[in-house]
């Protein structure tokens, strides 16, 4: 799904040179579940936004789903982007001022899809998680957990190849961390692969493969992805959640 050989990111100023990635090398598999970790400034940021296509790197090699990406003009990287990625933030980002169907139908609106299947997709996606029931209140109206869960439909009413999570649970009580990770479990096992940032030990020993970064290197790492337990009874959401 998406590998990374010898790449190199290199902030530039007129004083000043900044290496944030450096040899840096990463292969995910398709339908994986990959927390990446390590300290604050190590480069985890940097290669989530280089992994998403929102910044260029500055040499190496990448591959995204069996394209190369190098070379690529602003237009093809926005058109693969909206394609094949989906995002989640820690801040959820939602907009305000529209309710939950609203703001699930943005990003299907720049993508051009007619209205009956935007419709389909946003009621699919929110099914999925659990909140077709509240798609007409407002962000302000629903708990950090549901908030995060409309920002999770979101991503997926895309239909995206790889789901790239940066602290998804960083604003949410254990209880609904909890909830959110059992979400993000139940996604990746009906075939979504999932790159997820994060500072919590505990999250990332629920991934099936770890990454460690360093200093702008992958310094440690699984070989192998850690086999995961089918769902019991196959609900995407939980109770935790509410």
């Amino acid at each position: 799904m998406l590998k990374m050989t010898h790449l190199s990111k290199v902030y530039r100023t007129h004083m000043v040179e900044t290496h944030a990635l450096r040899d840096f090398s990463i292969h995910v598999r398709d339908g994986e579940f990959v927390a990446v970790t390590g300290p604050s400034g190590s480069g985890k940021t940097t290669f989530l936004n280089i992994a998403g296509l929102l910044e260029e790197f500055t040499d190496g090699e990448f591959w995204l789903d069996g394209v190369d990406v190098r070379g690529m003009g602003d237009d093809a990287r926005s058109r693969l982007r909206n394609e094949k990625i989906g995002f989640i933030f820690q801040s959820f980002n939602l907009i305000p001022d529209l309710n939950i169907f609203d703001n699930v139908d943005v990003p299907l609106r720049y993508r051009g899809f007619k209205t009956a299947e935007r419709k389909k997709r946003i009621d699919e996606a929110l099914t999925r998680v659990g909140l077709a029931s509240r798609m007409k209140h407002y962000p302000s109206e629903l708990s950090g957990g549901q908030q995060q869960r409309v920002a999770i439909a979101r991503a997926l009413a895309g239909s995206p190849r790889l789901l790239m999570a940066d602290e998804p649970t960083g604003n949410l009580d254990s209880l609904m961390a909890r909830g959110v990770m059992e979400l993000l479990e139940e996604i990746n096992r009906q075939g979504t692969t999932i790159i997820m940032v994060t500072h919590d030990p505990e999250l990332a020993a629920r991934a099936q493969r770890n990454v460690h970064i360093i200093d702008g290197q992958v310094t440690d790492f699984d070989e192998e992805p850690k086999l995961r337990a089918p769902s019991r009874d196959g609900s995407a959401a939980s109770a935790a959640m509410a």
